[in-house]
């Protein structure tokens, strides 16, 4: 007698309000709808703007996926258009933020309850802290997406279980991280926001955060299991073996330059110039799209490069002040590098750029999606940590894989506290790091590695590949889970 056919498996996917981890939603809705997941997908009108391209697309492939649009309940006592972390003008309102978008619960609840067929699980970001109550009330299994990676989750739970950072008399004085396959030293100043004294002001937010993820069922995470394998282990050990390497996504979407919000250059514009340069010449900067560089410290940056004499493709945040393009102007850093520097002034087409032959290094704030990408595309990084996890990315990439040299960055700046930190960095610091990569001695070594990496990447989305077979263990494992053969 024929087996029956497995149940069509419906996931709900619920992404945080910022582009580090909208995108990487949208990418994993397309993952699981490539593996015949119906998925429906749930955010805001102007978020659903960045991904709705993509998820088109997938759709026109006749991939199953419902893009949804929840709207935030007015007034919102917000500025116009503040949907999203990135275009919150203040740290002040943090706070108010989060609440406003708490406010989506009663709808968020009602429109699950519509769906058909019922959902099997709910996949949602660990800032959405009360995504556990709609799972606990519909009885579905709540899996915690981790918008970055294993290494990092690990250094985070060591340092908070260990206390070890409250040990150390001084702020800037390094500590060891305990039970770590590696030797890996921060200091207080480096570590993210739930455990950084300067972030007190937020610190119940962070809290809530912690006590949300002791109740997930299991965590999806971008990653793969040959970038960090040890560190995926030990990930396992604290969640029960429930954690799912599925990355890395951004490899499933192929419409490159639709990824994210509209770019505002042209795609070919950006292609051409980039043509005009040799291979592995080329450096690109971007510090993601919530890290906020004050004047003085851009300025170092901007003359950093051109002490480096290199050719730079630079993505920056839009110039709402105007005051950028200004200093730009009224300084002749822009004519001085005429020809071979080209700006981005708001969103880039970052994939489509790294991918280039000509990019010979990135130069990034360390987040874990730009992380991921610079491991795909086989870039060598710069690194510059600004805040939250990245200060653990970086000690993955300079000291770990060994893909990578910092320009010195020490303390974590919290979003929003920029003004009280200044300059940081030093345009020396910027410029040897880009000539190191780029020509010193070990250059070359340091290039074999990060291709070799790129390769791992592309294979664990192969056929046989870890990351496949990940997510359909992880089908397979909601599958059964629906069907009473595990227990919650």
């Amino acid at each position: 007698m024929a087996s029956s056919k497995p149940p069509q498996m419906h996931f709900f996917l619920v992404p945080f309000m910022c582009p580090g981890h909208i995108i990487p939603m949208a990418d994993i809705a397309i993952v699981l709808a490539q593996h015949g997941v119906l998925v429906t997908l749930v955010t805001t009108p102007l978020n659903a703007i960045r991904i709705k391209p993509a998820i088109d697309s997938a759709v026109e492939s006749k991939l199953l996926i419902r893009l949804v649009q929840l709207k935030l309940s007015e007034p919102t006592g917000l500025p116009e258009g503040c949907e999203s972390v990135e275009s919150i003008p203040s740290r002040s309102l943090i706070r108010h933020f989060l609440a406003v978008v708490s406010k989506l619960q009663q709808p968020m609840e009602q429109l699950f309850q519509q769906q058909k067929p019922v959902p099997n699980c709910i996949l949602a970001d660990k800032h959405i802290v009360w995504i556990k109550d709609i799972a606990t009330k519909f009885q579905v299994p709540w899996l915690m997406f981790d918008g970055t990676g294993c290494f990092a989750s690990v250094c985070n739970s060591n340092v908070l279980q260990s206390k070890v950072h409250e040990t150390v008399p001084l702020p800037f004085q390094p500590f060891v991280v305990p039970n770590m396959p590696h030797h890996i030293e921060f200091t207080r100043e480096q570590l993210p926001g739930n455990l950084n004294p300067i972030c007190q002001d937020i610190e119940d937010l962070h809290e809530s955060v912690a006590a949300a993820e002791e109740e997930a069922y299991g965590v999806v995470v971008n990653s793969f299991e040959d970038l960090e394998l040890e560190y995926v282990k030990e990930y396992q050990k604290t969640k029960g073996g429930r954690v799912w390497c599925i990355g890395p996504v951004s490899l499933s979407n192929k419409a490159l330059a639709h990824r994210g919000n509209k770019a505002v250059v042209d795609e070919n514009e950006c292609i051409r110039w980039l043509n005009s340069w040799p291979q592995k010449s080329v450096v690109y900067v971007c510090l993601g799209s919530v890290s906020r560089l004050t004047l003085q410290q851009l300025t170092e940056l901007a003359f950093g490069l051109e002490e480096s004499e290199c050719p730079f493709v630079w993505a920056m945040r839009e110039d709402k002040t105007g005051e950028v393009g200004k200093w730009m102007s009224e300084d002749g850093f822009k004519e001085r590098t005429k020809g071979r520097g080209f700006i981005i002034c708001g969103w880039a087409p970052q994939l489509v750029i790294l991918s280039h032959p000509s990019i010979g290094v990135f130069l990034t704030h360390c987040g874990w999606n730009s992380t991921m990408e610079g491991i795909c595309a086989g870039v060598p990084m710069i690194t510059w940590p600004m805040f939250s996890d990245q200060f653990y990315n970086e000690k993955l990439i300079v000291q770990i894989l060994n893909i990578g040299e910092s320009v010195g960055s020490k303390v974590a700046v919290p979003m929003g506290m920029q003004d009280r930190f200044g300059v940081l960095v030093r345009r020396k610091s910027i410029q040897n790091a880009i000539v190191k990569v780029l020509l010193e001695n070990g250059a070359e070594d340091r290039k074999v590695r990060a291709e070799r990496l790129a390769i791992k990447a592309n294979k664990s989305k192969e056929e046989g590949g870890s990351s496949c077979l990940n997510i359909k263990n992880l089908i397979q494992h909601i599958t059964e889970l629906s069907l009473g053969q595990y227990q919650t």
